[in-house]
């Protein structure tokens, strides 16, 4: 009896300081380093991209990426990595999808609304999920909510994607051709897959 109670003990005082491990605050050379790897790793998804003959908004993974970013880093690095990827853009560096100009150029041609959403789409997926992500044991619920973020978040990317097209055709109209239509179902795939690994994979990132 003494023995049982003594594996008990020591499981729940293994189990207290592994959540303590868990939950420990990353230190600030390695919140740099995630939010560096981060804003590459949204470069990289840019760069897989197909221009498309009847829309200047090219169909490319850089919103999932984006997406993935802010549901598995949190709000925060998720807005820091993703001002540091327009800045790698601003600069010159090749982080933008194809076709397109690059550097300011790109900041300012069709996909520009797009891109200056970017920061604010990561910080919106992460806050939404930050706040409703409170249930540890329920995956399917984890998931739910995450895509609701997505969701979300993705309805203020569009939203300003479409009103900076809207504004250099002068109409709503081409603007939802352009660039919304052609990307809908796309979209929603992006939206599951970045739900679904930001719950096999998130959870401690935005913990700490």
């Amino acid at each position: 009896m003494g023995k049982d109670r003594r594996e008990i003990y020591m499981a729940k005082t293994a189990e207290v300081s592994l959540g303590s491990i868990e939950s420990r605050p990353w230190s600030l050379a390695t919140q740099m380093a995630m939010v560096v790897s981060a804003s590459l790793f949204v470069a990289v998804c840019a760069r897989v991209s197909v221009p498309l003959p009847f829309t200047p908004v090219p169909l490319s993974l850089s919103n999932f990426g984006v997406l993935l970013v802010g549901l598995t880093m949190g709000s925060r690095r998720g807005f820091a990595a993703l001002a540091l990827y327009l800045m790698e853009g601003a600069s010159g560096l090749p982080v933008f999808s194809h076709p397109g100009l690059g550097g300011v150029a790109q900041l300012l041609g069709p996909t520009a609304g797009y891109l200056w959403a970017y920061p604010l789409v990561a910080f919106t997926a992460g806050w939404i999920l930050e706040r409703t992500d409170t249930d540890k044991e329920r995956t399917d619920k984890t998931f739910a909510r995450a895509a609701f973020a997505g969701v979300a978040a993705e309805i203020l990317l569009f939203a300003s994607g479409l009103t900076w097209l809207a504004v250099l055709t002068h109409s709503f109209a081409t603007a939802f051709m352009f660039g919304l239509y052609w990307f809908f179902f796309a979209e929603i795939i992006k939206v599951l897959f970045a739900a679904a690994l930001s719950v096999r994979f998130g959870r401690g990132f935005r913990a700490r």
